[in-house]
């Protein structure tokens, strides 16, 4: 329980703020997923361009960092070559 009523905002602020992380990383992870459910390269290829734009703004919003992004396009990028044209 906050002692100060800066505390008590904090608590809600922050509350917010997690809401808005959740919801961010729920949004790149389905993203994600659907790269790696396409079965074919034409069909993973606007996909794929979708997953590196969110993962993008989610490491620019601080949600995940920067390197951790560009790890996973990587990945992505490999995954999405590998398939069947």
């Amino acid at each position: 329980m906050p002692h100060h009523k800066s505390a008590a905002k904090r608590v809600i602020t922050n509350e917010k703020s997690r809401q808005r992380n959740v919801a961010g990383r729920t949004r790149m992870r389905t993203a994600v997923k659907a790269v790696l459910e396409a079965r074919t390269r034409a069909e993973a290829e606007p996909l794929y361009r979708t997953a590196t734009a969110i993962l993008d703004r989610t490491a620019s919003r601080g949600i995940i960092r920067k390197e951790t992004a560009s790890r996973r396009k990587a990945r992505l990028a490999l995954f999405k070559q590998k398939l069947p044209a």
